[in-house]
């Protein structure tokens, strides 16, 4: 018996198997430990199983889906895990480098990615289906209409690829936008030439106002007045920032 999808848990079923297949074969970390979040049905997770990983492991939040997956693909035994991936112990349960893959459930996908930040010296790369608005967001680069607080936070420390784009009719219940895959891979060269905590809060209130110059849009962060009021980058707006320019900002913070 098949496995209904449920709204509250936004959940759609991916049901053709070659754009699984594709999902699976995106991964290029196999000597790491994989993670599939909402496996659902399996149909990625049937692909994922045939790679050769270091380990491998789906976390499903939905009873109905557990059990249809204990039934179907036993093979994963003690490696199928019943909870919810965003209050999972992700540093016990990875002690070294980890690879997240999946059709993430929509209303969950951002803070999939927020999840992953927290874990970046070991999340080393996500492949994933996000609904199509986000992953143009977490691929788009300064200048961009789509650029915004998740473009800079994971590309601080990330390269991003917009692999391709999925239509609605791919999955049941069909969503009612398009969606599409990216492969997020963590770049250790990539290190924050400031603060960190300094750079995020700067990158969140910038964009918040995103529509004002940052002269407008940071009068509430503690910057030199002198600085304000000479440094060209304040005329600007957030959108037309590089990451470059983020870290000199938290840098002028007192």
């Amino acid at each position: 018996m098949d496995v209904r999808a449920k709204k509250r848990l936004g959940q759609h079923f991916l049901k053709n198997e070659d754009i699984a297949q594709r999902i699976a074969e995106a991964v290029r970390t196999p000597d790491a430990h994989v993670l599939e979040i909402g496996p659902g049905m399996g149909v990625l997770t049937q692909f994922l199983l045939q790679r050769d990983f270091a380990d491998f492991s789906v976390i499903e939040l939905d009873e109905e889906s557990v059990a249809y997956l204990q039934t179907h693909f036993p093979q994963l035994g003690d490696n199928l895990i019943a909870g919810d991936f965003l209050r999972f112990d992700l540093g016990t349960y990875f002690p070294d480098q980890f690879v997240i893959v999946g059709n993430f459930p929509y209303n969950i996908s951002s803070q999939i990615l927020f999840r992953m930040l927290e874990y970046k010296d070991r999340a080393v790369e996500l492949v994933g289906m996000f609904q199509k608005e986000v992953a143009e967001r977490i691929t788009a680069t300064a200048g961009k209409k789509q650029y915004g607080i998740v473009s800079v936070l994971i590309q601080a420390f990330y390269d991003t690829e917009y692999l391709f784009t999925v239509n609605e009719n791919e999955f049941l219940p069909p969503p009612k936008v398009k969606s599409a895959v990216v492969r997020v891979t963590r770049n250790f060269d990539k290190k924050l030439n400031c603060d960190e905590e300094k750079f995020k809060l700067v990158v969140k209130t910038a964009f918040n106002y995103r529509r004002k110059t940052l002269r407008n849009a940071l009068q509430s962060l503690a910057f030199a007045p002198d600085e304000v009021a000479s440094n060209p980058l304040f005329t600007r707006r957030a959108e037309q920032l590089t990451i470059a320019d983020f870290e000199l900002l938290a840098n002028l913070l007192a």
